[in-house]
């Protein structure tokens, strides 16, 4: 049975295989990370701990019986009692209800163990299984994203009254 659990450095690994094997399928559907991204991983990874420790964001990865990650869970921007949902799962695992079930229980996370009362998410128009993923965990249309913020791709913010879940 796969495990949500918080990002940890012993993580890093596993997280770049992931990144590594599934790069191709993300970029069909969000903006790629760019080789930038791969070639500075350590830095990053070290900069998204140092973020997590601070409490601005959470990050988490859904680990495989084997230690494989299966898929990545983020807060993002924690601050007055909302924050930003990011997720990505690998393409294996795509279309089996996985990130659904992930995300609603982060979303049981993110009211229990950091207090918030809303999530947002945004997501680019050719994502059409991140639209379902958000509609079946309880989000909400609530606009048109800009651009800016995928990557210079069209897009729709979404957003979850978490306190409507409890």
């Amino acid at each position: 049975m796969p495990e949500l659990k918080r990002l940890h450095a012993s993580h890093a690994p596993a997280v770049l295989a992931f990144e590594l094997a599934n790069r191709a399928y993300f970029a069909a559907s969000v903006p790629d990370r760019g080789d930038e991204y791969f070639d500075r991983f350590t830095d990053r990874y070290n900069a998204l701990l140092a973020e997590q420790e601070a409490g601005t964001c959470a990050f988490y990865v859904l680990v495989g019986e084997d230690g494989a990650v299966l898929g990545r869970f983020n807060l993002l921007n924690i601050g007055n009692r909302t924050a930003e949902l990011g997720y990505r799962v690998a393409e294996h695992v795509a279309g089996r209800g996985v990130a659904t079930e992930t995300v609603r229980e982060l979303c049981r996370l993110a009211a229990q163990r950091y207090g918030l009362r809303t999530l947002r998410a945004a997501t680019t128009h050719r994502n059409a299984a991140s639209h379902r993923v958000l509609t079946k965990s309880g989000f909400i249309p609530i606009g048109p994203a800009d651009p800016a913020d995928l990557g210079g791709q069209p897009g729709t913010w979404y957003q979850c009254d978490l306190v409507l879940l409890s």
